[in-house]
């Protein structure tokens, strides 16, 4: 995870940045919350790249490095296009990209007010806010759940009355599956108000103002659940993977687990996705740039699965995950995306042959992290290409809904999706995590 002081910001990779002044300047926006900054920084390092990196805390070489390690305050977007423009006006910028959640609104403010190819403003504002996103999804007649929104200080009892059942809680403006919890019934649906409740509250949380006063109750959509990433260029998306979910996620909790592309769908199946995807896009005016979509395949008559956009995000998929992705001759995702920010050319969009794999390791209980046992073992699993543990010896560690970390990552690759997934499973199951 980023961390104003992380290493992978290194002395080496700004030197090199400062001293060969390219015809190009990158910046990237990483929050502090971030596990991609090492990913980013090394593809903007092999496109020879002025980098220029700002994050919502000072890092310590800062003063080493003034005009490539910035701080800007990502809570507020409009302060953040301000600082942003008078830098340009002493040091032009080509490029702005957001690296997760929490920079897509400031990414857009920057680029608007710098005149880059970005997302509109509106539309990544709509990415980040759940009722605003259901609205606009239901106003284009895109597939999504019913919905109704709760005030935080409404009596729970009194809403749970009102709800049908199951029925899923959501904050408005968090990500990754914090604080989504299913109820079956009035009772369960009092005590995830409760937590909710108590997830807003956090001061993290609450310090991002509106959209913390409210919970989006969803009517929950049955079926297996898929994830499409896409590159919008001038509106249009092109599908770079589907991944499958092969784990059910029917909650009370909704915590993720293992993706594999290519997606063993039929094909029908897989084009309906990529359209009701695009349609989603269109529906928030997204235009350019990364796209991660959640899809549900709902029952529908004569054995038809019917997908139904749950989250479509203005970004590329989040945690390591992109790690599993690699296309033409090796080309990573974040290099992809950041020739396509940059202006530059693209060989290839197709993912490569072998099929791959990601698990996010489950998190069994809460507690602090004392050792995890087995890592060798599991590297060794035949397919399995690395297993990155996340999180650090005495960290404490907080399941969903109300945790927000990763613990951490296995990747494998295979020549079938089968055979990736379960070098996945047979890895995990050596490992031993001890918990205190």
């Amino acid at each position: 995870m980023y961390t104003a002081t992380a290493a992978c910001v290194r002395r080496d990779k700004l030197c090199s940045a400062a001293a060969m002044a390219p015809s190009q300047r990158l910046l990237l926006l990483i929050p502090t919350t971030t596990y991609r900054t090492e990913d980013f920084v090394e593809a903007a390092r092999s496109l020879d790249v002025d980098l220029v990196i700002a994050s919502d805390r000072p890092n310590m070489m800062a003063g080493e490095f003034p005009d490539h390690l910035l701080t800007l305050p990502f809570s507020d977007p409009a302060a953040c296009a301000r600082e942003m423009r008078e830098y340009a006006a002493r040091r032009p910028l080509d490029a702005v990209v957001p690296v997760d959640d929490a920079t897509t609104v400031v990414a857009s403010a920057v680029g608007e007010a710098l005149g880059l190819r970005v997302n509109p403003l509106a539309a990544a504002q709509a990415t980040r806010d759940k009722r605003v996103m259901r609205e606009l999804l239901a106003r284009a007649g895109v597939p999504s759940p019913t919905f109704t929104l709760v005030r935080v200080d409404e009596d729970p009892a009194a809403a749970a009355r009102r709800m049908a059942y199951p029925c899923v809680l959501k904050p408005r403006v968090l990500a990754a599956s914090r604080g989504v919890i299913r109820a079956d019934d009035e009772a369960a649906f009092v005590a995830a108000f409760a937590r909710i409740r108590a997830i807003l509250r956090e001061p993290e949380v609450a310090a991002l103002g509106e959209g913390t006063d409210s919970i989006v109750v969803e009517g929950f959509v049955p079926g297996a659940e898929v994830a499409l990433e896409g590159l919008l260029e001038d509106g249009a998306l092109r599908t770079l993977a589907l991944f499958d979910k092969p784990d059910p996620l029917d909650g009370p909790f909704f915590e993720e687990t293992i993706y594999v592309t290519p997606s063993r769908l039929p094909a029908a199946t897989q084009a309906a996705v990529a359209d009701v995807a695009a349609r989603a896009a269109r529906a928030l005016g997204l235009s350019d740039g990364a796209v991660h979509c959640e899809v549900r395949l709902r029952p529908a008559a004569g054995g038809a699965l019917e997908p139904v956009v749950l989250e479509i995000a203005a970004r590329s998929i989040g945690g390591l995950c992109g790690r599993t992705l690699r296309f033409g001759t090796g080309m990573s995702l974040e290099e992809l995306i950041l020739r396509r920010a940059l202006g530059r050319p693209i060989d290839s969009l197709e993912r490569e042959r072998a099929a791959a794999a990601v698990m996010m390791i489950p998190i069994p209980r809460g507690g602090i992290l004392e050792e995890v046992r087995g890592l060798d073992e599991a590297r060794a699993v035949p397919h399995v290409e690395d297993v990155t543990i996340s999180l650090h010896k005495g960290q404490a560690v907080v399941p969903l809904p109300e945790g927000s970390r990763y613990l951490g990552f296995i990747f494998s690759r295979a020549a079938t999706p089968g055979e990736a997934e379960a070098a996945l499973r047979a890895a995990h199951r050596r490992l031993q995590l001890v918990i205190r």
